[in-house]
């Protein structure tokens, strides 16, 4: 049996493994039930797709999306590996012809949804077939106690069952320890590994930034990123449409994705988002879920996501191919409370509701994080790390003050309104307000009335959403949004604690980092790298594939760098496999002599 160092560099023409891969390979060679955390980026495709060339009988591929499908097995045959994907998207002729092909032993991975897996029909047919491995990626859609729960993946776990001889693999990028044992014991009863990898993308810049004027914040972002590909996601597919047409009429070319598009619609614009450059997607959670696009170079969060797992999940999808990248968001008081509204109306029991504030609470911390942004990220998945000197909070540190005197003013003027009223309402109270709402309630009566008339509305709202994120105050949905106070709160209103905050510009305006992520190496030749993107396209084009299953942009930059001028150099050249050497070297050395000739 050839090594799996070989079948990398013979098939998929790397020289080396990643970090971690190696050793899930070798565990999946010897039959070993493994659950594997890693986060997006890390190369999770190869550590299977290896042994599974390498072992005799057929893989399984358990996979949610028709998309991720697709796109897996054309980038497995671009590299000349016998894959097929069957599902309600093909054909049937056609679904027929590969089914015949796995049959014949011809094909090494399968890919199905688990939907069509789990029938007793295409369990049946595959007993006879003796699949050595199975492997469910997405993993943490299996697990109630994560924060994607399919139903239809919790059948999965009868696979140990019906296939007593086949290794059992599980993928994710993002699940706490709970998660993670909830998945293990579905899926082997406990009897496997837990391998859990680093979760640090140290190339991707971490931003968060109180929301002010969402529209130029979210314009004076992407405007600064004009010709990259980026995602901006939002809450409600109404506000979708919103800033995709906001964006379309600043010409950008942005496109919105949401479950409440035609499916021919949505499928058409993830295409074009696959396939094309400088093209920004606006979206709801419904898009992202096994994208693989390499080269996205920003994600923009318009909105508060529901959990960090969400967060990470979602921020994950920037920069794979390594080249830095952007994550900002942006999240205001209204983001909290729609946030905790949709936890409260879930029809759920109180354990998970509780999980689900306590998933909430941990990301408002790390928004308000007065010290490393990535520190404060890896700690919740309990890893450890030092500043990082690659987000806004090292870049430009907050200052941190004691805040006591304003907070006891604030939970003062929320006592004296028997902690019935919103923020708005609290802040009208605080500067001495005169309108309709507080004359009608008598409220410019109360002690705390004009108490804060030293700071404006900004301020104000600033300082509660720090105050509601440090859990000195909570949101009460079922009041409508009422603001009370915790015994937190309670205990820095008399004294016996001390509110320290991250102090608030005086003005509306924000910092914008002094910073543009470098999508390539400034020492390329970027008419080059233009002539060769070019190139790809038309090939993918011809193909029907998206661009990066011809060559990624690292290996189009390689290009640029060797300049190969023979296939012996081609051949060198990282992510070209004996397949793509033969399909591409051609045109691409044609294209390279003829730049250098210009």
């Amino acid at each position: 049996m050839p090594s799996p160092e070989h079948i990398l560099a013979s098939v998929f023409g790397f020289s080396a493994f990643r970090p971690g891969q190696r050793e899930i390979v070798a565990r999946l060679l010897t039959g070993t039930h493994t659950l594997c955390v890693m986060p997006t980026g890390a190369g999770k495709s190869l550590c299977y797709q290896v042994p599974a060339i390498m072992l005799d009988a057929p893989t399984i591929v358990v996979s949610p999306l028709v998309a991720l499908m697709d796109d897996q097995v054309a980038g497995l045959r671009a590299n000349g590996v016998a894959a097929a994907c069957i599902h309600s998207g093909r054909s049937r002729d056609n679904n027929i012809a590969d089914w015949r092909r796995v049959q014949a032993g011809i094909v090494k991975i399968l890919y199905l949804s688990p939907e069509r897996l789990m029938t007793e029909r295409m369990l049946a047919a595959l007993t006879s077939l003796h699949p050595v491995m199975f492997i469910i990626d997405e993993a943490h859609c299996i697990s109630k106690w994560g924060t994607s729960f399919r139903p239809e993946y919790e059948a999965l776990s009868g696979l140990q069952a019906r296939f007593p001889g086949a290794t059992l693999a599980a993928f994710t990028a993002t699940a706490d320890a709970a998660t993670r044992n909830d998945i293990a014991a579905k899926l082997f009863g406990g009897r496997g590994d837990i391998v859990v990898h680093d979760f640090d993308r140290p190339n991707l810049w971490l931003g968060v930034t109180p929301k002010t004027d969402w529209r130029r914040q979210l314009l004076g972002f992407v405007e600064m990123r004009r010709g990259q590909s980026g995602i901006v996601y939002c809450l409600s597919r109404k506000l979708t449409e919103e800033v995709a047409g906001i964006l379309a009429r600043e010409n950008f070319y942005a496109l919105p994705y949401h479950a409440g598009l035609a499916p021919q619609v949505r499928t058409a614009n993830q295409e074009a988002f696959m396939a094309e450059e400088a093209v920004v997607m606006v979206a709801t959670i419904a898009f992202g879920m096994g994208i693989d696009k390499p080269d996205i170079r920003y994600v923009f969060h318009l909105n508060l996501p529901g959990s960090i797992e969400s967060y990470y999940q979602e921020i994950g999808r920037a920069g794979r191919d390594g080249l830095p990248a952007e994550v900002q968001m942006l999240y205001g008081l209204d983001d909290i409370r729609m946030r905790r509204q949709f936890i409260v109306q879930d029809d759920a029991n109180g354990d998970h509701q509780r999980r689900e504030h306590q998933r909430l609470d941990a990301l408002l911390a790390y928004g308000e994080a007065s010290r490393c942004r990535r520190m404060a990220l890896l700690e919740y998945f309990a890893q450890e790390s030092s500043p990082c000197g690659n987000c806004d909070v090292c870049q430009d540190p907050p200052v941190v003050i004691d805040g006591t005197a304003e907070a006891q003013r604030l939970l003062s003027a929320i006592t004296h309104t028997r902690e019935s009223f919103g923020a708005a309402h609290i802040v009208d109270i605080l500067r001495g307000a005169d309108t309709e709402k507080i004359r009608m309630r008598g409220h410019e009566r109360l002690l705390s009335f004009g108490s804060g008339h030293a700071h404006a509305k900004p301020y104000w709202l600033a300082f509660i959403r720090q105050a509601v994120a440090g859990g000195y105050l909570i949101i009460d949905i079922e009041r409508y949004g009422a603001l009370k106070l915790t015994d937190k709160g309670r205990a820095v209103m008399s004294g016996e604690e001390t509110f320290y905050f991250r102090s608030i510009p005086p003005t509306k305006a924000t910092k914008k980092a002094a910073r543009k992520a470098e999508a390539v190496d400034m020492n390329i030749d970027a008419g080059l790298l233009a002539h060769l993107k070019s190139l790809r396209r038309e090939l993918a084009l011809a193909r029907g594939v998206p661009a990066y299953v011809v060559f990624s942009d690292s290996t189009l930059m390689e290009m640029c760098n060797v300049r190969p001028d023979s296939l012996e150099t081609f051949a060198d050249i990282s992510g070209i496999g004996p397949k793509k050497l033969k399909d591409f070297s051609a045109v691409f050395l044609e294209a390279i002599r003829e730049y250098k000739g210009t």
